[in-house]
């Protein structure tokens, strides 16, 4: 009986042989890799430099704000400070077309934040923009 399919040729290598051999170029690939990555790397060492500054205008406005937080948790209304008490008698009207807008200090702690909106949650407030400024 003859057999369909003949032995592969190995040529007299060992399987581990045939292995090493099918193995290599992808060693050689890898290694032409990194050492692309590590000269590209070392190439591009330089920072990019800082771009100018745009100049204020006219045009840029900061954002009305319908409630102030200052650093201290204090409530601003129209520079006003108001408490618990007063504050929902002086904001608009819930409107769920125009959320309430809360500007917020850099230096806000979050009880503050945590105690103004559930004083606002009570009010019937449901949607609320909080305003903050990037730190620089």
């Amino acid at each position: 009986m003859t057999e369909l399919i003949p032995p592969p040729a190995t040529s007299g290598k060992s399987l581990m042989e045939r292995v090493e051999d099918a193995l290599l170029p992808l060693i050689n690939l890898v290694f032409l890799l990194l050492m692309f990555f590590i000269v590209a790397g070392q190439l591009a060492d330089d920072p990019l430099p800082d771009l100018p500054a745009t100049p204020p205008s006219a045009e840029q406005q900061s954002p009305h704000a319908d409630l102030l937080v200052n650093a201290e948790g204090n409530w601003r209304i129209s520079g006003k400070t108001v408490d618990a008490q007063t504050l929902l008698k002086q904001l608009p009207e819930p409107d769920t077309q125009n959320p309430l807008k809360i500007a917020a200090a850099s230096g806000t702690t979050m009880a503050d934040l945590e105690s103004l909106l559930s004083t606002l949650e009570k009010g019937g407030y449901a949607e609320i923009l909080l305003l903050t400024e990037p730190e620089t």
